[in-house]
């Protein structure tokens, strides 16, 4: 099941196991079992401190625990984690074996600080790159909170349970029988929304730290490049970001990024911080921008308050918050998210297999989903609003050679319709004629380009029509200290590599804006004089 390099880089991470494992197994004559049964005797094979025992009797068949000895408590698999999943499987042993985890002692500490008994079953696919961060989140409150009980769902495995819990995106958590989350999730972000204080005591840190002479806003690759071109300077920088990588951690697959032949978002994006954190920039996760407040005289200190009530302050502040998905904005799209409403086909396209599914977009993002889900689903039907489909021509050629795919062009989606649980159909109009028509269908792919992540600048410095921030060539925004760089901005051709680039860019503008201006102690006395008058 294993090949002979996996192999030997799972043995190499068992030789860090601290104390003795059970994987206890629950079995049946099934072959999906088979597969599992093969799967735990090559995992013990490799470690004399990894046992099988067979002796499981969960109502989930097939799935196993990996459990310190003599104990039964632990991580469930319902899965053959394999794929995307590999490394949630390798960590849950290391884990449980004893190995420290790379996280924070104060995530662990609020994990083992969680005094209420939680059951949480988290299902996931195999081919969903967003699931692993969730996965791993789960395991380890399991691992490090006796009082928690964690379950790892693979959809494709059990897919009537999957019908009954409603469950049509990926990753997808429930908490004590109910749907406590679903989407990216970091085991800090699990673990503040498991925490209700936490955002309370996460302001109260903000508050005492002093300025930056430099603070970004958004930690994905203009916001990483930025916070490396700036470090080098020898300056005091931080990092203030919601999710760092941003959008690229739901990215599949990056083929066109110079000097980095093929790899995938999460791990990109994983490489981004630990440059980020090599110049010993102060990364501040989960924090997200309510207001900007510009200086109160030349040179002073940019406000930028943040939504938990945390206030940090800078000699100058590099905006570059990213986007987001862009919404269609028509009766049913929000009822039905993740109730047949999607927006990752790479995540949640296994679990539409054999059914009826639209994309609404036919750009290259809709044009390269309808082929992917083509391959999985009974059928697919893309929608686009224009007369043509906007995609390049190879892909557009693709998809008119697949059998199970319909296009509608020139046409204005209306509506997405359901049976108050769940997608039933799209209706969309002829542009051309007026007529209005309805598809059934099972799920609705999105994919119909981005919105920037600017609603807390409205009013504060100049937006485009579009709502991007207006940057001159160097980065410049409106106000003075402050600068912006990434999709977040009116420069074209959002792609990682112009992102990158242009936080380079940001980063070199601020800098070269910062040693023009009055030293703090002049820039002090000027705000008291003011203050007074």
């Amino acid at each position: 099941m294993l090949d002979a390099t996996l192999k030997t880089q799972l043995q190499g991470y068992l030789h860090n196991l601290r104390a003795p494992i059970r994987l206890i197994a629950t079995l049946d004559g099934s072959e999906k079992s088979a597969e599992l049964r093969e799967l735990l005797a090559e995992i013990s094979s490799l470690s004399d401190k990894v046992s099988v025992d067979e002796s499981g009797t969960d109502s989930r068949t097939p799935s196993f625990v990996i459990a310190r000895e003599g104990e039964t408590h632990g991580v469930r698999f319902a899965a053959i984690p394999l794929g995307h999943e590999f490394t949630s499987l390798v960590l849950a042993l290391l884990w449980t074996g004893g190995h420290p985890p790379k996280v924070a002692p104060d995530v662990i500490d609020a994990i083992k600080a969680l005094d209420e008994s939680m059951d949480f079953d988290v299902y996931m696919s195999l081919s969903c790159h967003n699931c692993p961060d969730v996965v791993q989140a789960a395991t380890l409150m399991a691992v490090f909170n006796p009082k928690i009980r964690t379950v790892i769902i693979d959809g494709g495995m059990y897919p009537s349970e999957v019908e009954a819990r409603q469950v049509m995106a990926v990753p997808m958590v429930f908490r004590n029988d109910s749907m406590f989350t679903s989407g990216h999730m970091t085991v800090e972000e699990l673990v503040a929304k498991l925490d209700v204080n936490s955002a309370g005591r996460e302001a109260k840190k903000l508050n005492q730290k002093s300025a930056y002479d430099m603070l970004i806003v958004g930690g994905g690759p203009a916001g990483a490049a930025a916070a490396v071109y700036a470090a080098r300077k020898g300056i005091r920088v931080g990092v203030a970001a919601e999710r760092f990588g941003g959008q690229v951690n739901d990215t599949m697959a990056i083929e066109n990024y110079i000097s980095v032949l093929e790899t995938d978002g999460p791990t990109f994006a994983a490489a981004l911080e630990a440059q980020v954190r090599h110049y010993e920039v102060d990364i501040m996760n989960l924090q997200r921008a309510e207001r900007i407040v510009p200086a109160a005289t030349p040179g002073g200190l940019v406000e930028v308050h943040m939504q938990n009530g945390g206030v940090l302050k800078a000699r100058s502040v590099i905006v570059s918050t990213g986007a987001r998905w862009r919404n269609v904005n028509v009766p049913g799209e929000a009822e039905y998210k993740n109730k047949g409403v999607a927006y990752c086909p790479h995540c949640d396209g296994p679990l539409f297999k054999g059914k009826r599914v639209a994309v609404i977009g036919g750009g290259n993002s809709g044009v390269e989903a309808a082929i992917d889900l083509a391959g999985i689903v009974q059928h697919v039907t893309l929608v686009e609003f224009a007369d043509a489909l906007k995609a390049d021509a190879v892909l557009v050629n693709k998809l008119k050679s697949l059998a199970n795919v319909t296009i509608h062009v020139n046409a204005q989606t209306t509506e997405i319709t359901g049976d108050g649980q769940k997608v039933n159909g799209l209706g969309y109009k002829d542009r051309a004629t007026g007529a209005e028509h309805h598809v059934a269908l099972e799920g609705v792919f999105v994919q119909i380009g981005l919105v920037p992540n600017t609603e807390f600048l409205k009013g504060t410095l100049e937006l485009s029509k579009y709502g991007e921030i207006v940057v001159d060539a160097k980065c410049h925004t409106s106000l003075p200290g402050v600068f912006a760089a990434g999709d977040v901005t009116t420069v074209p051709y959002k792609q990682i590599v112009v992102a990158a680039g242009e936080g380079s860019k940001a980063a070199l503008s601020a800098f070269d804006y910062l040693i023009r201006q009055p030293v703090l102690a002049d820039v002090a006395k000027q705000e008291e004089v003011a203050e007074a008058a």
